[in-house]
């Protein structure tokens, strides 16, 4: 199997960084922009898009910082992490998104993060 690539997104959300971690970690918070429909089950989250279902476990969180998610599927060690950086000084509220995908679809993935994060800002009333 190939190696996926790592990539890193940034956004800057106007939003406190309490109300963006609810659209991070919450199902009912992803199904708003993430995703069709969110379930979950302890560390168990199903994701649903246009019916078809794609399973992934939360690895790691911590409130209003990041949430940190794994692919069921994927047995390569990527993963995709949410993380919510404030500037010190400014104290603009920014999305850093990691994420992984092949050689072949970086650039598309930086896409569908890139819109769905749109759908994020336009559900909180952020520019």
């Amino acid at each position: 199997m190939d190696d996926k690539i790592k990539f890193q997104l940034e956004f800057v959300i106007q939003s406190s960084p309490q109300l963006l971690y609810q659209y991070l970690s919450t199902p009912s918070g992803l199904s708003e922009w993430f995703a069709d429909n969110v379930n979950s089950r302890g560390e168990k989250f199903t994701f649903i898009w246009d019916g078809s279902e794609e399973e992934a476990k939360l690895l790691k969180r911590k409130s209003d910082e990041f949430v940190k998610f794994a692919w069921e599927e994927s047995e390569d060690g990527s993963f995709f992490e949410m993380k919510i950086i404030v500037d010190e000084i400014t104290k603009d509220v920014s999305l850093f998104i990691t994420d992984f995908a092949d050689e072949d679809e970086v650039e598309e993935s930086k896409m569908l993060w890139t819109n769905q994060v749109s759908d994020l800002k336009q559900v909180l009333g952020s520019k």
